[in-house]
């Protein structure tokens, strides 16, 4: 899988606020697998569950128009 800037994003975000990928799945709500798809560039996750998790650091998903 390749890294796309989302889970980038995710990732960085969570070493700033020293969290674990385990710390991060507990604190959001989801479970540690899905952090760890996430962080690895996963193509296909479930938004909801990606929103719950960039609640916590205060984002959120949204569509954007393509270059």
């Amino acid at each position: 899988m390749s890294k796309t800037k989302l889970s980038t994003t995710v990732k960085t975000l969570r070493k700033e606020y020293g969290l674990t990928q385990e710390d991060l799945a507990l604190k959001s709500g989801v479970g540690l697998n899905f952090v760890r798809n996430l962080e690895q560039g996963k193509p296909t996750l479930r938004m909801d569950k990606v929103n719950l998790l960039l609640d916590l650091f205060n984002y959120e998903l949204t569509a954007t128009k393509k270059q």
